[in-house]
């Protein structure tokens, strides 16, 4: 599984392909997972989930930020999509990536461009997830949302449950809305557990915690297992329903998604967009490599195939390359 993982990783991190997979677009089959490469496509596909009894959050698909013209693009881009959601009644709110927003370029950048965001979408009364990211951005993050929730509570962040931290972090941020996962990055054995068993129990250890003692709880998995652990969970503690919700990506397991929703729970699809989608997807590969199974069939077709070989390439012959380098 580690090597997989890294495979996937090494792809997303890729600027070669991220380039080539915006030319090539959709066509490559990721529009199973990508809910359109523009605001009016991704309006389509929020609606039809709302019809079904489960809102969203929108993610606004963005790597590799280190100009400041592209940060702006992408905050004037939320801020339109904050504007969608409030024109069409939408049952969404935000996710976004503080880097997309400037975080690698400067911190005040960032948070000027964030409190925008925030300040527009407290207007419209809708909550800004603030996605969290590699260990290296984890609590420059954290200090962003400490920031502005000096003024603003319509935020919220994201506990991944691979860090050793995770624990301190959701008992510091229990009065927030939180998203909980298990993690999508590789991080090193000095900052986050490296054996899937040990992060399966932290999570449902972190999940049980913010259930008891947070203001809402987003549990973000396609595991069954898990699920079925929490259904079990709220049922014998009496939590109520509108204290959680789960939530799974757009195009991964539809059929539980419907089926939760039908048994009354609160569910919620995250929903990216944008022409950006080749790092969300490969990380999503890497974050769980039997996702590759829920997707296969649907998205892999030629030239995906031809997109993930030239990656194979390239990692094949960079391990060379470090091999004859150390010899």
């Amino acid at each position: 599984m580690g090597v997989t993982r890294d495979f996937f990783m090494m792809l997303s991190q890729n600027k070669v392909l991220n380039s080539g997979a915006k030319r090539w677009g959709l066509k490559l089959g990721a529009h199973t997972v990508v809910a359109g490469t523009t605001i009016p496509e991704m309006i389509k596909s929020v609606h039809q989930l709302n019809q079904k009894g489960i809102s969203v959050t929108i993610d606004n698909l963005g790597e590799f930020v280190f100009e400041k013209q592209e940060a702006i693009d992408a905050k004037v881009q939320i801020l339109e999509v904050i504007d969608a959601i409030h024109e069409y009644n939408l049952d969404a709110h935000i996710s976004l990536k503080p880097t997309q927003l400037g975080l690698d370029i400067e911190y005040q950048f960032c948070l000027n461009n964030l409190r925008e965001i925030v300040t527009k979408a407290n207007e419209y009364n809708i909550f800004i997830n603030f996605d969290m990211e590699d260990h290296g951005h984890l609590q420059p993050s954290f200090n962003l949302l400490d920031e502005l929730s000096k003024d603003y509570s319509n935020i919220g962040t994201v506990i991944q449950a691979y860090f050793y931290q995770a624990e301190a972090d959701i008992e510091k941020y229990k009065d927030y809305r939180l998203r909980i996962v298990k993690g999508a990055y590789k991080e090193p054995a000095n900052l986050a557990f490296q054996d899937k068993k040990e992060i399966d129990q932290n999570y449902i250890k972190l999940i049980e915690y913010h259930l008891l003692n947070g203001k809402f709880t987003s549990i973000a998995t396609h595991d069954h297992h898990v699920i079925n652990h929490v259904k079990k969970f709220v049922e014998e503690h009496n939590i109520p329903k509108d204290k959680f919700e789960f939530q799974m990506l757009y195009g991964f397991r539809k059929e539980l998604q419907l089926e939760l929703a039908g048994e009354g729970y609160n569910f919620c699809t995250y929903v990216p967009f944008g022409i950006d989608w080749y790092g969300y997807f490969m990380r999503r590969l890497a974050e769980r490599p039997q996702n590759l199974n829920l997707v296969a069939k649907q998205v892999f077709n030629k030239k995906t195939n031809t997109l993930i070989g030239i990656g194979t390439t390239a990692f094949l012959l960079g391990r060379i390359s470090k091999k004859n380098i150390n010899k």
